[in-house]
């Protein structure tokens, strides 16, 4: 059992001890910090400071990798956050390493634009995406798996009815020694898988409503959870396209670099600066016409393309960033 280090009086040294840990959670402006078999409950320093080239103010997330101090007092503080490799808005998170996208085949039924939006996001932020289906013994596939595989996803088939569920290794074995969350339509059953994975977490399962297809929130702050097996869950508030609009979007520039399908296609296309929209001599659409790139795929790159085609630079300026980044 860790020992939670909280703030007391009860110092044992004269000098105070610096450490390096991951911010588990943040609550209240108290970050609780595990360094090795203990956790710190700290209080951020007023001028925070980020690591990396860039030494900005900076506010603490959940995944992020920091330096705190224990003083003799009993007090501990969070005193530099170390360069992070991604992080997102909404859920607060930082250093992430996977997604799994878990999509019902019934009740929510799947969407193909919002799996491709989460897709999207991932590859954008370095963060890689796994495709986790559920509900299988309640509706058939009619191929919505391979539209992914053939993508070059990992696509798991979360088959409850099978005695040794094995996916639930093949899932451990995807997040060990790694940062990993979980998103998809509320109803989904990602607190279902949650709880599979993680027994102690006991995450409350919402119901899904008949009337909107959605599910009631059931978790209000970010916070890692280690596994016996080695990795870390993020379980996250109300990650689900259904429970709001995105707090970031990838810009048409960057867009098609997200859908990895069109790799081997836009650099042959005829011109310069193809939208792979509508254009003639465009290879992506050629591909598209030949069944080696997914309608489905193309039609949710269409639509991410029409939602940020006309966002300008000053606008991109005003949009809602990290802090301190």
């Amino acid at each position: 059992m860790r020992r939670l280090m909280k703030q007391t009086q009860s110092g044992r040294s004269l000098a105070s001890e610096q450490l390096e840990g991951i911010i588990i959670k943040g609550i209240g402006g108290f970050y609780y910090v595990e360094c090795g078999d203990r956790i710190y409950e700290c209080r951020a320093r007023g001028a925070l400071r980020g690591g990396g080239a860039r030494s900005v103010r900076i506010t603490p997330l959940a995944g992020d990798r920091c330096v705190i101090s224990v003083h003799p007092d009993g007090l501990a503080s969070v005193d530099r956050i170390l360069e992070r490799r991604n992080f997102l808005l909404r859920p607060p998170l930082a250093n992430l390493d996977n997604l799994f996208i878990v999509v019902s085949l019934c009740q929510p039924f799947p969407n193909a634009l919002i799996v491709d939006r989460f897709i999207s996001l991932a590859e954008h932020k370095g963060i890689e995406p796994v495709i986790v289906i559920t509900k299988l013994d309640l509706a058939d596939d009619n191929g919505f798996g391979d539209i992914y595989r053939k993508a070059g996803f990992t696509v798991i088939d979360a088959d409850y009815s099978s005695e040794d569920r094995v996916f639930l290794d093949e899932i451990r074995a995807i997040m060990k020694n790694k940062i990993s969350a979980f998103a998809g339509n509320t109803g989904a059953g990602k607190s279902t898988l949650l709880n599979a994975l993680c027994p102690g977490l006991d995450r409350e399962t919402g119901e899904t409503s008949k009337k909107l297809g959605r599910g009631r929130h059931t978790t209000r702050e970010t916070e890692l959870f280690s596994l016996e097996s080695g990795g870390k869950i993020a379980d996250t508030p109300g990650f689900s396209s259904f429970d709001g609009e995105f707090a970031e979007f990838v810009y048409k520039d960057e867009l098609a670099d997200t859908f990895r399908e069109f790799a081997d296609y836009a650099p042959r296309c005829r011109f310069t600066g193809c939208s792979h929209t509508c254009e003639k001599g465009c290879e992506v659409l050629a591909a598209v016409e030949r069944g080696e790139i997914s309608p489905s795929r193309h039609a949710s790159y269409v639509a991410l393309y029409n939602e940020v085609k006309d966002i300008k630079e000053w606008e991109k300026k005003r949009a809602l960033r990290p802090q301190g980044e």
